[in-house]
């Protein structure tokens, strides 16, 4: 699995998942439009967006280049387990999350990933 990380909070986001990566993870710090561009053409699994409200910036670019159903901001808050599954089984590649929730949320939202990653083989 391939995980690119982007907007304000990319490095930390990447830090925090670090430890937790298998064996098989891969996680970049990267730019939206090259998130959105490796997303498209299957380069890149995920995208993790951060911004200060998990709301429009985290995620701006990527609706554009990927459209709305493809992505999902859980906005200021740590979002439940059951929450991340139900936007991966909806079809979203791209998660936005708040950066003051980063050390909260990316553990849980790639717990997710790994569930759903692994429930696609």
């Amino acid at each position: 699995m391939k995980i690119i990380t982007g907007g304000v909070g990319k490095s930390q986001v990447a830090d925090t998942l670090k430890p937790l990566l298998r064996d098989t993870d891969e996680i970049l710090v990267g730019t939206d439009m090259d998130a959105g561009m490796k997303l498209k053409t299957g380069q890149a699994d995920y995208f993790l967006g951060t911004c200060h409200t998990g709301a429009g910036a985290s995620l701006g670019v990527l609706v554009g280049l990927l459209g709305g159903s493809k992505c999902h901001t859980f906005g200021r808050r740590v979002p439940a387990a059951g929450e991340v599954d139900d936007a991966l089984d909806s079809g979203a590649i791209a998660l936005g999350f708040s950066v003051d929730q980063i050390s909260e949320a990316a553990p849980v939202i790639y717990a997710a990933l790994q569930r759903h990653s692994e429930a696609a083989k």
